[in-house]
């Protein structure tokens, strides 16, 4: 059975999201990044898109009639500004030390109202949630923490300098948005991926005390911050409330999210108020 028609991989989830929106995606240029051995490619050029793929090590990449074309997400992509309709960032943002740098460098990249799928390993799931409580660890008991000798997943100083970390900078479903909010998209959709066992037990009996928990932050918090008027700070806290109690986050094994470009990222910034003082006041 092949990778993308195994239901115990992200790239099956992928693959489906990709033959329900072929319609969209027909014509339109996608930015495949990082895309590995190309199977997201090659689904995409199937499904009548024309894929754009890149990888910090395009040796692996396996698909004929494709030209994979090196990338560190650190120098950015070789690409003119506005110049995908969509881009696919399967299982990449979790190496990235630069998260932010990273979702500012997507915005550049799109066009506006440009979509933005990102898959990765859910570290918003209640076993997730759990293992941190325990080791800080992705996966306890079975993994350390992460450290030097288990999280350089590949280190090719004759190619380039910089390591390819393992799930070093692994990004719950919160911090997530509010990078992307802050580079600029808005969040369309949190796609339901396969449930992993743990977090479906735990489920019923963690559920409402999770709910309450965050019932009563948002509920604080809109008391407390008077930088805003109400509702706009409805329209943001309402939004991460529902991702806190949101199964779809709770239980499943990956993370795949949709964001669309709604601005520019150095737009973001003209909308925003800082929370310390400014310079000066007393």
């Amino acid at each position: 059975m092949r990778y993308e028609d195994n239901r115990r991989s992200i790239k099956y989830f992928v693959k489906q999201y990709i033959i329900r929106n072929a319609d969209v995606l027909k014509g339109k240029t996608i930015i495949d990044f990082p895309a590995g051995n190309g199977i997201t490619s090659r689904i995409l050029r199937e499904h009548g898109a024309v894929p754009y793929p890149f990888d910090l090590f395009p040796e692996y990449f396996e698909i004929d009639g494709l030209n994979c074309r090196r990338a560190n997400i650190a120098d950015g992509i070789p690409l003119d500004s506005k110049f995908a309709d969509g881009l696919i960032c399967q299982e990449g943002i979790e190496h990235f030390s630069d998260q932010f740098g990273a979702l500012k460098e997507f915005n550049r990249l799109l066009k506006p109202g440009g979509l933005l799928l990102i898959t990765t390993p859910n570290y918003s799931n209640i076993r997730a949630k759990l293992s941190y409580l325990l080791s800080e660890s992705e996966r306890a008991p079975s993994m350390m923490p992460p450290n030097e000798l288990d999280s350089i997943w590949m280190n090719r100083q004759d190619i380039t300098d910089d390591f390819y970390f393992g799930h070093v900078y692994l990004i719950g479903i919160q911090k997530l948005r509010a990078l992307a909010r802050l580079s600029g998209f808005a969040l369309k959709k949190v796609h339901y991926t396969r449930g992993k066992t743990t977090s479906v037990i735990l489920f019923p009996l963690l559920y409402p005390f999770m709910f309450l928990a965050n019932l009563i932050s948002y509920s604080k918090n809109m008391r407390k911050n008077k930088d805003y008027d109400r509702k706009t700070k409805q329209a943001v806290y309402r939004e991460m409330f529902r991702l806190s109690i949101n199964p779809a986050v709770l239980v499943t094994g990956n993370l795949m999210v949709e964001f669309i470009k709604e601005t520019d990222y150095n737009e973001v910034g003209k909308h925003l108020k800082g929370r310390h003082k400014e310079f000066g006041v007393t």
